[in-house]
């Protein structure tokens, strides 16, 4: 399964620890985030990741156009709604490409948990047979 991971700079660290917490998960799958997101999970759990450019500038757009193509299986998107607007961190808008394409998508570490325990169980594997039709 093809895995976008994105967050916002105050949940870098909360990524960090999910992505060591379900490393062993994460491993048998690939990898995707935007730049700087990306860095830090590679530094923090020795995991290839493939690197978008950095949300601000156009990582964000990448991701948006690879769920689109159907390549993206799952999402990953942490941000703090408190801090955040939203509309800003271009966060409406990946969730919403997400709903149109009928990709799941976790917004905080709750989700991100029950996600990632699916894609462990083989519950999201319906998300191969989209992608093969879709080429």
């Amino acid at each position: 399964m093809n895995i976008g991971i994105l967050a916002n700079n105050s949940k870098k660290s909360l990524i960090e620890d999910f992505c060591m917490a379900y490393k062993g998960v994460l491993q048998r799958h690939e990898i995707y985030a935007t730049g700087t997101t990306g860095r830090r999970i590679e530094e923090a759990t020795s995991l290839h990741v493939h690197k978008f450019l950095p949300g601000a500038l156009g990582g964000d757009k990448q991701f948006m156009e690879m769920i689109a193509r159907d390549d993206l299986d799952v999402v990953i998107l942490f941000y703090n709604a408190s801090m955040t607007n939203p509309r800003e961190a271009g966060v409406d808008k990946i969730i919403q490409v997400c709903d149109q394409y009928n990709i799941p998508c976790a917004t905080n570490i709750a989700t991100a948990e029950c996600l990632i325990h699916s894609v462990s169980r083989g519950d999201l594997e319906w998300r191969e047979s989209v992608r093969r039709s879709s080429v």
